[in-house]
């Protein structure tokens, strides 16, 4: 077994002068830093007041379990002979948020259009995605259910 470590560097760019003084006084932002790579700009939820042209937590994590599934089904498609032409997602992630403030993710679909080679078969292809979960590390790191409703089309 292999450990890996993964880093960033987070840094709140929010203060507006007062720092914290007051709860209204600062902003929600920040900078996602990863050494030789573009900084990301952040800000929360829009529902709490974010910056809603920014990436927040919500839509990382997103992008991330999306990401994640699209490079194993790109890689075990081609173990398995299956030509992918193209691969785009479309993610919905449903979650709850309570009186107290606390929320949380409950469940994600990934809803994947894969453009497939003519004479791919879609039954092949579609049952890469259940080996999917074995070995996504995103995927397997969350505590919600993750389902897939793969669309495929044939030709560029």
């Amino acid at each position: 077994m292999a450990i890996h470590d993964y880093t960033a560097r987070v840094v709140w760019t929010g203060n507006l002068g007062a720092g914290t003084e007051s709860y209204g006084g600062y902003d929600r932002t920040w900078n996602v830093e990863t050494a030789g790579k573009p900084v990301i700009q952040c800000s929360n939820d829009p529902l709490l007041g974010g910056d809603p042209t920014m990436h927040n937590p919500e839509d990382m994590l997103v992008a991330a379990l999306s990401a994640c599934h699209m490079l194993w089904f790109l890689h075990l498609a081609s173990n398995a002979g299956i030509n992918v032409l193209g691969y785009s997602d479309d993610p919905l992630v449903v979650g709850e948020s309570e009186m107290s403030g606390a929320s949380r993710f409950l469940r994600a679909t990934l809803r994947p259009l894969i453009v497939l080679a003519e004479g791919s078969d879609e039954a092949k292809a579609d049952a890469v995605h259940s080996q999917i979960h074995k070995v996504c590390f995103i995927a397997r790191s969350v505590n919600f259910p993750v389902e897939i409703d793969a669309r495929y089309r044939i030709g560029a």
